[in-house]
């Protein structure tokens, strides 16, 4: 409900702020340690890129409403910002985009971190484990640059708005095409914030609509096996029924203005 996020995110804005907040039976205060403020701004952003690759992972919707939380303390509160971006590309180095590259000396299972895999006791996770948490990452990101709070004041620019996922985008698509992952995550991204994208560019957008799919859909292809398909495929029917619509729906689960009357 609308009230309820407005009750997580007062008492977020509140604890950053330096006033005293009920949790656990216990008051609070960044103000009670020199390094309170630092503390919870980093256990914060970590807190919400966990979010991102649990619960959006799981349940697609919960993006909105997390990511509306983030980008109005973003705004209030810049350093946690500056943080879950880099926790975020840590643990999701395509949210950069960036593709580590195998260095020489760098163990399998360091690699194997540097691409975002968990690696515990030298067993690597499951790729389908991988990919979900990998989709959740971006779809979180992809609802935060599209997302204001709607309680705050509007006076600056979003903290980190739709620009940086036109960026993202075009970043995307110069890079060599991975097999499962690239177009995972071009679909995730594009089924989240392609709606905002398109309002804002326009015939720019349309324009990068074509070149994925005459161009880039095909990079793809060629590194993808036949047992990798999936993903491809729904990307694939997405954008051509994208570009046969000449309109790119809105995401399942976007905020309207009536949630917030709940």
């Amino acid at each position: 409900a609308g009230s309820k996020l407005r009750e997580v995110f007062d008492k977020i804005n509140n604890l950053l702020s330096g006033k005293p907040v009920q949790t656990e039976g216990q008051t609070v205060s960044v103000t009670q340690h020199p390094q309170g403020l630092e503390f919870v701004c980093y256990k914060l952003a970590e807190k919400f890129v966990k979010h991102g690759e649990g619960e959006v992972s799981f349940h697609h919707d919960s993006a909105f409403p997390i990511a509306v939380v983030l980008s109005g303390i973003w705004e209030l509160h810049p350093r946690v910002g500056d943080i879950f971006l880099a926790h975020l590309h840590k643990k999701c180095p395509y949210s950069v985009p960036f593709y580590p590259a195998w260095k020489e000396g760098t163990s399998m299972e360091e690699y194997q971190r540097m691409l975002g895999y968990e690696v515990h006791d030298s067993k690597v996770e499951e790729q389908d484990h991988f990919l979900k948490r990998m989709s959740g990452m971006i779809r979180l990101y992809a609802a935060i640059i599209q997302l204001r709070w709607p309680y705050g004041n509007k006076q600056g620019a979003h903290p980190h708005g739709l620009s940086y996922g036109w960026r993202w985008l075009a970043q995307m698509l110069n890079l060599e095409p991975l097999a499962d992952v690239t177009a995972m995550l071009l679909l995730d991204f594009l089924e989240v914030c392609g709606n905002a994208l398109m309002k804002q560019y326009g015939i720019q957008f349309w324009k990068t609509m074509f070149f994925i799919q005459k161009s880039y859909i095909p990079r793809i292809e060629a590194v993808t096996s036949s047992g990798q398909m999936g993903c491809l495929s729904r990307l694939k029917n997405f954008v051509q029924k994208c570009l046969q619509a000449e309109e790119i729906p809105l995401p399942k689960g976007i905020l309207t203005p009536s949630f917030w009357r709940t």
